[in-house]
Order: structure tokens, then C-alpha cells, then sequence
């Protein structure tokens, strides 16, 4: 990959997906509010979907924290808890590997519910189709990863994304230089994982911003219903 790609790729169109991503879902969520929700087929092949779905769900979120806390901890506190790059290496590879199996076991089975069944597919839209296929691809190159991992053990290698990631929130320069020398396949997961995020505003994918956490702490409400009166009748006395 020239050094003019590398550049762009992950030293700039970072920075392209991540505005999008904010503005993006500011607009939206300001001029289009009615449209900010996941659309409902539960009621359609509902056994596949639960399924499909817990799997999914749960994979994602360990793997999205794992990143989270994997990519932008400083490593100076790893060092400072005694953790080696080594064990961090091996913790990614175990817990993201067992997460990936079952997000991409849970994304197989509503990949082939929307496609394969008529009624899924007429209720669905474009974006919702392309935007679950891309996550799929997406999973299967982080399980794709893992191989190349195993071949770098030392955790030296992890250690060249936490400095591009962490990079690109500090605004370094030079961010991209620490991936320039990455295999293939972590450079095609980051580009759709920054591509996914592009995307991300005008997706389905929006409701994961939200979550209703407020209903933990709201108060409760109690629901009193009135009791109909109906006008009392008046006889008149008979003649």
C-alpha cells in the first residue's frame, strides 16, 4: 500500500467517518426523529429472530467494549497494572474470538432470515439488507485476525493499534504511520470499521444511541382510571 493510501486511510478518513458519524446523527436526530428507532419484524419467523438476535447483541457489545477499553487505554496503565502486552494479546484473541463466533453465528442467522424469507424481505429496506451484510463481512475479518495474531504473541503488534487509535483522538500527525506496516487483513477491519461508522447516521444502527438507561432511575408512575358516570335519569311522576 503507497504511503499517499496509508495516509488517507487511516490518517484522515478517520477523522471523515467520525464527523459524519457526530453531525450525522445530530441532523438526524433533529430534523427526522420519528425515523430514529430500529424497524420491527418480530412477529415474523420470531423464534429465528430472538436467536439470532441475544447471539448477536451480546457478541457485539464484549467485542465493541473489548475494543473500546483494549484500543483507547493508555499503556502506561497497563504497564502500571502489571499487565503485559503479551496477556493482553492473549485475553483479546480468547474473549474476542469467543464473542466473534457468536456475533457471527447471530448475524448468519438474520442475514438469512432477511433474505431468505419473502415476507422479512418485503418489510425491509435497502439500507437495513446492506447494513447487517457489511457487519457480517466485518465480523468475519476480526475472526480473520486472529491467525495473524497468534503469530505475534509478544502483543507487539496490538501495541501498533492502540498507538493509531489513541493517536487519531489526540490529533498526532503521524497516525497513520504506525499501521503503514500491518498485514492486509487488520488494514481491510479498520477501513469497514471506519466505513460502518460512516454509515452508521443513516442506518437502523442509530438506535443504539438510544438506549433507555433513564428508565432505571425515572420515578414510577401509577395509572388511576376514572370511573365513568353516566347522567342519573329523571323519572317524572305519572299523571
Amino acid at each position: 500500500m503507497s504511503g499517499y493510501l496509508n495516509t488517507f486511510l487511516f490518517g484522515i478518513y478517520p477523522y471523515i467517518a467520525l464527523a459524519v458519524l457526530a453531525l450525522g446523527s445530530i441532523v438526524r436526530y433533529d430534523r427526522e426523529p420519528y425515523t430514529w428507532r430500529s424497524g420491527s419484524s418480530q412477529l415474523l419467523r420470531r423464534k429465528q429472530l430472538i436467536w439470532g438476535s441475544v447471539l448477536f447483541h451480546v457478541g457485539v457489545l464484549v467485542i465493541f467494549f473489548g475494543h473500546l477499553i483494549g484500543l483507547l487505554t493508555p499503556i502506561a496503565i497497563f504497564d502500571a497494572l502489571g499487565i503485559s502486552h503479551g496477556a493482553k494479546q492473549l485475553l483479546a484473541i480468547i474473549a474476542g474470538g469467543v464473542a466473534g463466533i457468536m456475533a457471527i453465528v447471530g448475524a448468519t442467522l438474520l442475514v438469512h432470515r432477511r433474505l431468505y424469507d419473502p415476507r422479512v424481505r418485503a418489510a425491509s429496506s435497502t439500507s437495513d439488507t446492506l447494513i447487517i451484510i457489511l457487519l457480517w463481512i466485518q465480523l468475519a475479518l476480526g475472526l480473520l485476525t486472529i491467525p495473524v495474531s497468534l503469530q505475534h504473541l509478544d502483543g507487539h503488534e496490538m501495541v501498533k493499534f492502540m498507538s493509531w487509535a489513541q493517536g487519531i483522538f489526540t490529533f498526532k500527525a503521524n497516525a497513520s504511520a504506525f499501521v503503514a506496516e500491518a498485514s492486509i487483513i487488520f488494514k481491510l477491519h479498520l477501513v469497514l470499521g471506519l466505513t460502518i461508522l460512516l454509515l452508521f447516521p443513516f442506518t437502523r444502527l442509530v438506535h443504539m444511541l438510544s438506549v433507555p438507561v433513564r428508565y432505571i432511575w425515572r420515578p414510577g408512575y401509577q395509572i388511576v382510571r376514572a370511573k365513568e358516570r353516566r347522567p342519573s335519569t329523571v323519572r317524572l311522576p305519572a299523571e
